[in-house]
């Protein structure tokens, strides 16, 4: 293959492991919309508090990363839970700006608590993997790219059976329907708000663990949260399917416009990808690529 070819190849390669964590994150906001019709702007924060215990956990008492990692699933599962039940419960019924204002507000709080306890340094986990890629039909990946894409696709092919052939997530899906029917079919609307919120924060601590193994653990970690929005908005915010979809869409576009015009604009196209990419969507289809259209009778 020529060089040209093969460039393209890398930048697709690349921008597919890069979607693939930025599907998994997208999940989350997708959860909570589906079952709350809200807008969780404290996904990344979420994120950052996965990344940061699972990192104190392999470095300050020293357990091997995989005990580490599923210790922090379990923590993050807990923490959603908590979240949940002592800020969030007490709005059901309240305006949904006031939700988003609270969820806002809780992003802050939470990034003022890591600072607090981890810093602002730049922190960096124990080398698990090896530093020599691996090469075949000429593109190369690095052996943490290898693994933390196949860790962020057994996660969404894990949930997606999770949503399809349980009854919890039977019994979400029909929440997200229409929670009056749930209701009348004998559903806590309380249970499955609060399972969204755990669910959610698992799968944000799953990403910020792959993040913080990829690129170190910063405070800018959280920005990963209004970066992944766009991907959401633009599979539709009610379709998991769209989350995954626009994951992958924007991940790979974002690395193509990084690899080709960044050079020629100057730099600041990658950043920028995302939200035009987004834009164009919008005006054609309002509601996203996958989102439900909805039919109002007057």
């Amino acid at each position: 293959m020529s060089e040209g070819v093969l460039y393209f190849a890398q930048l697709i390669l690349t921008g597919v492991v890069l979607g693939s964590i930025y599907a998994l994150v997208a999940l989350g906001f997708v959860l909570i919309y589906k079952a709350t019709s809200i807008l969780n702007f404290a996904q990344g924060e979420l994120l950052m508090v996965g990344a940061y215990v699972c990192f104190s956990l392999t470095t300050s008492f020293h357990l091997p990363f995989v005990v580490a990692f599923l210790i922090t699933v379990a923590f993050s599962f807990f923490f959603g839970l908590l979240l949940e039940r002592v800020l969030l419960r007490k709005m059901i019924g309240e305006s949904i700006i006031s939700i988003i204002m609270l969820t806002i507000a809780s992003s802050t709080v939470l990034l003022s608590l890591i600072q607090i306890i981890w810093g602002t340094n730049t922190m960096s986990f124990p080398q698990i993997f090896s530093d020599e890629p691996i090469k075949f039909f000429g593109l190369f990946m690095a052996e943490i790219h290898l693994y933390s894409l196949g860790l962020a696709l057994l996660s969404v092919i894990g949930f997606g059976i999770f949503f399809k052939f349980t009854s919890i997530g039977l019994a979400m899906r029909v929440t997200s329907f229409d929670q009056q029917v749930a209701q009348t079919l004998g559903i806590s609307i309380k249970k499955i708000f609060a399972m969204a919120w755990a669910i959610s924060a698992v799968v944000s601590s799953i990403g910020g663990i792959i993040l913080g193994n990829i690129n170190g653990i910063t405070n800018s970690l959280g920005h990963m949260g209004l970066k992944v929005f766009p991907c959401a908005i633009l599979g539709g915010l009610d379709s998991i399917i769209g989350a995954i979809v626009g994951g992958f869409v924007i991940g790979i576009l974002e690395n193509l416009a990084g690899g080709y015009l960044d050079s020629i604009m100057g730099g600041g196209v990658k950043e920028v990808a995302p939200f035009v990419i987004l834009v164009i969507v919008l005006m054609i289809k309002p509601r996203g690529l996958f989102g439900k259209q909805l039919i109002e009778r007057l």
